[in-house]
């Protein structure tokens, strides 16, 4: 494996990590300042979704 696509794994696997832990944690702060129980499950889900859309973006086209 070359070193490009050595770094190209590690961003997309940052992408990957990134975007659920981020956008869960706004989910589960709205979960908690407002007392709900999907927040976090929309949250997660967005952040996959976003995350595979950068992949997408950036190493599909």
């Amino acid at each position: 494996m070359s070193r490009n696509n050595e770094g190209a794994a590690w961003t997309i696997l940052g992408y990957l990590l990134s975007g659920p832990l981020f956008w869960g944690g706004v989910g589960y702060g709205l979960d908690t300042w407002l007392g709900t129980g999907y927040f976090l499950a929309s949250g997660l889900l967005l952040g996959m979704g976003a995350a595979l859309y950068l992949v997408w973006l950036r190493f599909g086209r």
